[in-house]
């Protein structure tokens, strides 16, 4: 499995949150997952109206999809958010702050680039989680 790790340099001013200025891995080659939708197996949207319920399934299909590729979470080199309500960010720092221990090794985790816009592809979806990950060659 290809090592994936992250750094934060000393000379940078401090990560706004739980992620680092740098990820990077040697070996292998690298996948870019779409973004993930709070959407069930029976491609039912999951959570209508309800942030921390999408943010749970987002990450559930997340882990998912890296387990398809023989990989999980400690192979990501890099994550991008989306949102639509930036009032939703506060949330996601939280729920983040729950979850990245239980399902990252160490204390450092991949950069993640928020952003906030005018609405995904359903009006339903509050937020999409994209990774770029990497797996063996």
């Amino acid at each position: 499995m290809p090592k994936v790790w992250y750094e934060n340099p000393a000379e940078t001013a401090p990560a706004q949150g739980l992620y680092s200025h740098i990820g990077t891995s040697s070996g292998g080659r690298l996948v870019f997952v779409a973004g993930q939708l709070s959407v069930n197996a029976k491609d039912e949207v999951v959570g209508v109206g309800d942030f921390e319920a999408q943010f749970a399934q987002v990450f559930r299909n997340l882990g998912d999809v890296l387990k398809g590729i023989g990989c999980d979470f400690n192979s990501v080199v890099k994550f991008t958010t989306l949102f639509v309500h930036s009032q939703d960010i506060p949330t996601f720092m939280r729920l983040r702050k729950e979850l990245f221990p239980k399902i990252f090794k160490g204390t450092l985790y991949p950069p993640n680039t928020i952003m906030v816009i005018d609405r995904l592809v359903k009006e339903e979806f509050l937020l999409e989680v994209e990774a770029i990950a990497a797996v063996e060659a």
